[in-house]
């Protein structure tokens, strides 16, 4: 690819010469690794998952990792005209001559720009069409939250990575580099590797006559979810690759995986469970070592809810120091409302800071108890007025529209708490002087996800969707409220292959064939082009996301132990439609079955955890 550099639109993604990339001798490696993000570069380099597993591979001194980004449509246009491969940043090696290339998939809407970047790096998009020589064509993979219920892409992936990938994937590559060494077929080889733990092959399952996914051989049965259970001593890499231009481009240091929390909505929280911590003197020592190393003058923790890691307090006031000395900000992604101290925003507020991000998910109290939110009014005015008398002006509120129960009282709750949001902060006389107040609003159109209580919903439809956008757009009376929604067609087609089936490959192969790829992109998605194949292919995509799931109807991915039992989503499911509230699991156990994935309890409840 290096020979296009002169014709390609931003040459500085594909060079590979950014601070902290590995370079190795490739006769002096054994297994060589692709690790595919398929989006931008601007948008994968903020993906902290590659980095881990980029560091975690390169740490073993006969073992490569090289990152590979997806083109943009106009430099993919000139690579297919001109007949040159996609290939990796650090070598300039096609795709097609790696040992293992692995893709981080993050969300359904990306599976074409999987195919786009196969097909751009000479390699067959079907398993069942690779060479049996796997010298001749790579093993491909994949990793990330979506593949615990990936049927759709089955068709394509030699394996998915199920749950957390740092000790699997060492696995893996000792597996690999031994088949390579002695000459494995791809068939025999993808035998062996399903007997690791947190790997599943789809090849190795087919459909039954109940529409159960079953495995083909005994050691291909019940793939697992896997997790790390010491997360405290975990890798973490220190010597992060630092980006020539990246959409997020800071330092984020993963403090806790996991949530405590059980928000009904939230695939997230099922699928990370059970909740992790690192210690504060570990963080401390990998935040030392991270900025030492990389020079970045924006800190972020990261978390599923930053706001619960029990001991947040102590974390940010030794940070603090250190940002305050070195005028390096420190922003906090994921602050549950009600989590938010006085302290950490009075030391936040001296140092360069950003807005102020709240997520109440839904405008009324009944709601957010059917979604097991546990916020209140209370709480959201509490962490607006500290966010206030510390400085802060503007306040993002993040909430979903076409949840389950929902009526059109909900969605003017949304505009009255932000409206009362903004009257807050005329009544704050500590307030900032000859400032105004921005509230914004952003509203994404709820997904059912598998894996979580509302698996079982219809989603809303597309024009159902619509009239309540524009509704909400009609309960908003000031000019200090800003309104952003998403597209619904969007969010229908992410709920169609969220709960799909394998039949879906081929649908997906139809779009791909026809244009589809980089839908995250509005510019570039096309509906009736998504349209257009589900009918060439005779499936009807109302069948995915319009229709209510029953509790014992068996589907695409039964097969696959995420932790959380199918009788614990009934049960949350139960209590939903109720609008009755369940702890969080640090406060008390409600059996959820995620405990069995590190071999004992969650927590020790003897001790005080409120």
């Amino acid at each position: 690819m290096r020979s296009l550099l002169p014709r390609l639109r931003q040459p500085s993604r594909y060079t590979g010469i950014e601070q902290g990339a590995v370079h190795k001798d490739p006769s002096a490696v054994t297994v060589r690794a692709a690790l595919c993000f398929p989006d931008l570069y601007e948008v994968g380099m903020s993906h902290l998952g590659q980095k881990i597993i980029y560091g975690i591979i390169n740490r073993h001194p006969s073992w490569w990792a090289e990152r590979c980004y997806e083109p943009d449509r106009e430099d993919c246009d000139i690579l297919r005209e001109t007949g040159t491969r996609l290939a990796t940043l650090e070598s300039d090696t096609d795709l097609k001559d790696m040992n293992l290339v692995g893709f981080s998939i993050t969300h359904e809407l990306c599976y074409p720009d999987v195919l786009n970047m196969l097909d751009l790096g000479g390699i067959p998009l079907h398993t069942s069409e690779r060479p049996q020589d796997l010298k001749a064509c790579p093993l491909v993979i994949a990793g990330g939250g979506a593949l615990l219920s990936a049927e759709p892409m089955a068709p394509f992936l030699d394996l998915m990575i199920l749950g957390d990938g740092e000790e699997t994937m060492v696995d893996l590559l000792n597996a690999l580099e031994k088949a390579l060494q002695e000459g494995t077929t791809r068939s025999d080889f993808l035998r062996t590797a399903c007997a690791i733990p947190g790997i599943y092959v789809p090849s190795l399952y087919r459909e039954g006559s109940d529409g159960r996914m079953e495995p083909l051989i005994p050691e291909a049965a019940h793939p697992t979810r896997r997790v790390v259970a010491d997360f405290d001593s975990l890798f973490y890499p220190t010597n992060q690759v630092v980006p020539i231009a990246t959409v997020h481009n800071r330092l984020s240091l993963e403090i806790a995986r996991g949530c405590t929390r059980f928000c009904r909505f939230c695939h997230a929280g099922v699928v990370y469970r059970p909740a992790r911590e690192r210690s504060v003197e570990t963080v401390t020592k990998l935040l030392k070592q991270c900025l030492d190393e990389t020079g970045f003058d924006e800190i972020s923790f990261l978390s599923l809810s930053a706001g619960d890691y029990s001991a947040l307090r102590t974390l940010c006031s030794t940070t603090l120091d250190r940002c305050a000395e070195e005028q390096i900000s420190l922003s906090l992604p994921s602050l549950r409302v009600g989590s938010i101290d006085d302290s950490i925003m009075d030391r936040m507020s001296s140092i360069r800071r950003t807005g102020m991000t709240l997520a109440p998910e839904a405008g009324s109290q009944r709601l957010r108890d059917v979604i097991n939110k546990n916020v209140t009014w209370e709480q959201i005015e509490r962490g607006c007025r500290i966010a206030f008398s510390e400085g802060y002006t503007s306040v993002k509120l993040y909430f979903m529209m076409g949840l389950p129960t929902e009526t059109l009282d909900d969605i003017k709750g949304i505009a009255d708490t932000a409206q009362q949001v903004v009257d807050l902060f005329y009544k704050i006389p500590n307030r900032p002087k000859g400032k105004g107040v921005q509230v914004t609003i952003s509203v994404a159109c709820f997904v059912p996800k598998p894996d979580t209580p509302f698996q079982f919903c219809a989603q809303d439809r597309r024009e159902s969707l619509r009239e309540k956008q524009k509704y909400l757009l009609s309960c908003v009376h000031s000019r200090k409220i800003k309104v952003n929604y998403h597209d619904s067609t969007t969010s229908v087609l992410e709920g169609v292959f969220a709960k799909g089936d394998r039949r879906l490959g081929r649908v997906i192969e139809t779009a791909f064939e026809n244009g589809a790829f980089f839908d995250t992109w509005e510019e570039y998605f096309n509906y009736d082009r998504w349209l257009d194949a589900f009918k060439t292919c005779g499936l009807d995509p109302d069948f995915y996301n319009y229709r209510t799931i029953g509790l014992d109807e068996v589907t695409p991915w039964d097969h696959l132990d995420v932790g959380v039992t199918k009788a614990h989503l009934v049960r949350e499911y139960n209590k939903a439609l109720e609008a009755k509230t369940t702890q969080p699991c640090n406060r008390q156990c409600s059996a959820c079955g995620a405990n069995k994935l590190i071999g004992g309890p969650c927590f020790d409840y003897s001790k005080n955890l409120l």
